[in-house]
């Protein structure tokens, strides 16, 4: 059975979570006495989309993401973060033979489910022009016939500036939009996808945000795929901006009470598709 896309005016919507085996989410989420083993095949039904975390933690092996492509319906969507061993490196503009290493790890095995790539930087990486502009040169727009999409998360206030946005565009690199935390929102537009991670879930909501909040996040989403800029969403403040235009949005919930998280971009889907 195919997935049922959030469609928007244009763009497609995708919303998931981070990773999908966590024991709180067992008898909550997931019904009562399922298999570990087929966790992923139900989050496939439930939801439109998932952020893959284990590989941020080391090369996955090409017959894992074969399995996951299988587990998981036509039209559904992996958002994938890249390595630590290659984001976690004191200068990134060395990062070239660990960026091709990756890539050939098996990950194009996702096919068409292959949705951004995720190159999350920690808050102790600064904003160095030089640097990231090298490192955005280095991140292919297609490998072995497969054409790739990049989103590159900054957790540092240094780089909420207008060069690093500029720099972002230039490459066609989508900037992760962090909602609901301490990072820094660079809501700018600089590729032809958005990419939202919020992390605002807390325990007392059964859904992890009040319903207000959800209906917020929902018609941001479908704003953005609209080709629109939400209000209530901070842009660095730039001289030229990108031309705003339709475009796929990739929303992950992440962080926060997280054994709520499922329950919320659950709900997100059911707005969206209202």
């Amino acid at each position: 059975m195919a997935v049922r896309r959030a469609k928007s005016r244009s763009g497609s919507i995708f919303v998931g979570v981070g990773g999908w085996s966590f024991a709180p989410w067992r008898g909550v989420f997931y019904p009562a006495g399922l298999a570990q083993a087929r966790e992923l095949a139900y989050m496939g039904g439930e939801l439109n989309s998932l952020e893959i975390n284990s590989t941020f933690y080391g090369l996955q092996k090409p017959a894992t993401f074969q399995r996951w492509h299988d587990e998981t319906p036509d039209g559904f969507v992996f958002a994938v973060k890249a390595p630590r061993f290659v984001v976690g490196r004191r200068d990134l503009a060395t990062a070239g033979d660990s960026i091709g290493r990756f890539l050939d790890s098996g990950v194009l095995r996702l096919g068409k489910k292959l949705g951004p790539i995720n190159w999350q930087l920690g808050p102790d990486k600064s904003f160095a022009a030089a640097e990231i502009d090298a490192f955005l040169s280095m991140l292919p727009m297609e490998h072995d016939g497969r054409k790739l999409r990049h989103a590159i998360e900054v957790r540092n206030p240094g780089f909420a500036v207008p060069e690093f946005v500029q720099l972002a565009r230039r490459h066609g690199i989508a900037i992760v939009l962090a909602g609901d935390s301490d990072y820094p929102q660079i809501a700018n537009t600089t590729a032809t996808f958005a990419y939202l991670r919020i992390m605002g879930t807390v325990e007392t909501q059964r859904e992890g945000y009040s319903s207000a909040a959800l209906t917020r996040w929902a018609q941001c989403a479908t704003a953005l795929a609209a080709g629109d800029l939400p209000e209530g969403l901070t842009a660095v403040p730039e001289h030229s901006a990108n031309e705003l235009r339709s475009r796929d949005v990739f929303l992950y919930v992440i962080s926060g009470a997280k054994q709520r998280n499922p329950a919320a971009a659950r709900a997100l889907l059911e707005r969206l598709r209202r």
